[in-house]
């Protein structure tokens, strides 16, 4: 690989300010770079919807271990504990195949904001939730994309296997290759959340398609059978305006394939090439073009030849500088702003929020000086963020799953605060305003990679 390529893709990245957080490319068995980008410091990542490649595998995992007769079986009798309602020839006739392959025929939808998605969640019994959606249409006929069909086939995989779809991936695939760091939380139901939330090192993201490159082995033990790798990379539907879809996986080529999801994370598998190709990124939709651009003109021509290239030490070291520089932090320090008389009487003071999709209960702000505050938030969880209010992000482990996060913001006018809240490997960049009036509270939330805005209003305690 051409290092010198490989050091401006890195150097461009930074220029531009584009929200990656890790570069990694495996060529023939070997790392050829491994980068990461201020402020993400490596460790455990939000693969978002690249989740779905690795529940599909699962399946193929207990299809090749007979849990699961094959992708032909209906899904109602997978799960005969379960009666469903709007049941007609279509539904009886929805298959293990149709799930994988996003082409159900539900009335599930991803426009606008994960719709469907986000109605399941707020139902008291996802999987019944699912399976009671009507039929729109024959079962094949079209792609759709469709995140409770993948949560689906987590109910299925652990009514097959009698563990949830992550202890059963401990077991099947994550212990073979050596994967111990890892985060994929249940449904209230106590399933795991097959479409999204697995949490991975990029590292372990490269592991995964690795083994997709390696056709279903690793270290000379099959962990899944080349025939479902073959089946889950062939195209079974056609998205409109891709390739393709298999199992899980989208086909960006008839040579390449790939793990996708929000905020920029892929998993990009070319057997021709011998390569594996992971970025994790908080990318927001109008940037991913800008990310394209950059692989296009710098990383694809990197792959110039199956051959070794002449040495190239120089390059190598511009590579390794690069590398280096993408980890220091940008900072911008400013004076922070004064604090209007309004923070002395809001200080401290906790404001519990009306119901709201988020979960979001209550709020507090704080200051610690002249130039930072605390943000006290509970909902799931508790967080204290801490804010530099002199444009130097504070960071603090904060983040759903206890992640680090970066805050920074300030006093807009006397009763608006803002801050910026990225949560780096939780994918989600937040833009948060909080507005004071007596003793209300509005608070705006804007996240910039496609979980959508609220306006949460709240009262002082």
């Amino acid at each position: 690989m051409d290092s010198d390529l490989l050091a401006t893709l890195c150097r461009r990245i930074v220029e531009i300010g584009l929200p990656i957080h890790s570069l990694l490319v495996l060529r023939h068995g070997r790392v050829a770079a491994d980068v990461t980008f201020h402020p993400f410091t490596g460790g455990l990542h939000d693969l978002a919807s690249c989740t779905k490649s690795v529940t599909s595998t699962l399946v193929g995992i207990a299809i090749d271990r007979g849990h699961i007769a094959g992708v032909d079986q209906p899904v109602l009798d997978l799960l005969p504990g379960r009666a469903a309602a709007n049941v007609d020839e279509r539904k009886r006739g929805l298959t293990l195949a149709h799930l994988l392959t996003m082409s159900t025929g539900l009335a599930c939808y991803a426009d606008p904001g994960e719709i469907t998605l986000q109605e399941m969640r707020r139902s008291d019994d996802w999987a019944q939730f699912v399976l009671d959606l009507p039929m729109v249409e024959e079962p094949g006929a079209r792609f759709e994309y469709c995140s409770p069909a993948t949560y689906l086939l987590s109910v299925i995989l652990q009514e097959a296997t009698g563990r949830t779809a992550l202890d059963f991936a401990r077991e099947s695939l994550f212990g073979p290759l050596g994967i111990e760091e890892v985060v994929w939380p249940p449904s209230p139901q106590g399933v795991t959340t097959g479409w999204g939330d697995l949490h991975l090192t990029p590292h372990d993201m490269a592991k995964i398609g690795a083994l997709f490159l390696q056709r279903g082995r690793w270290d000379g033990r099959r962990v899944v059978s080349p025939e479902w790798v073959a089946a889950a990379t062939r195209k079974h539907a056609t998205p409109p305006g891709r390739y393709g879809y298999g199992y899980g996986w989208w086909l960006e080529s008839p040579e390449v394939y790939a793990a996708i999801g929000r905020g920029g994370q892929q998993i990009i598998v070319a057997p021709a090439l011998d390569a594996v190709l992971v970025l994790t990124a908080g990318l927001a939709s109008e940037q991913w073009a800008a990310r394209d651009k950059l692989i296009d003109t710098h990383l694809r021509p990197a792959l110039r030849t199956d051959v070794p290239l002449s040495p190239n030490p120089a390059g190598v070291e511009r590579l390794r500088a690069a590398a280096e520089a993408a980890r220091q932090p940008r900072d911008d320090p400013r004076p922070p702003p004064p604090i209007p008389a309004l923070a002395h009487d809001v200080e401290g003071r906790e404001y519990r929020l009306d119901a709201n999709d988020f979960g979001l209960r209550a709020l507090s702000l704080a200051h610690a000086g002249e130039d930072e505050a605390r943000l006290r938030i509970s909902g799931q969880g508790e967080w204290e963020l801490r804010i530099g209010l002199d444009n130097v992000p504070r960071y603090t482990a904060a983040g759903r799953i206890g992640l680090r996060a970066a805050c920074r913001g300030g006093w807009q006018t006397g009763d608006v605060f803002s801050l910026d809240w990225d949560e780096i490997g939780s994918i989600n960049r937040w833009q948060v305003s909080l507005r004071f009036d007596g003793d209300e509270v509005t608070l705006e939330l804007a996240e910039a990679t496609g979980l959508g805005t609220a306006t949460i209003h709240g009262r002082r305690a």
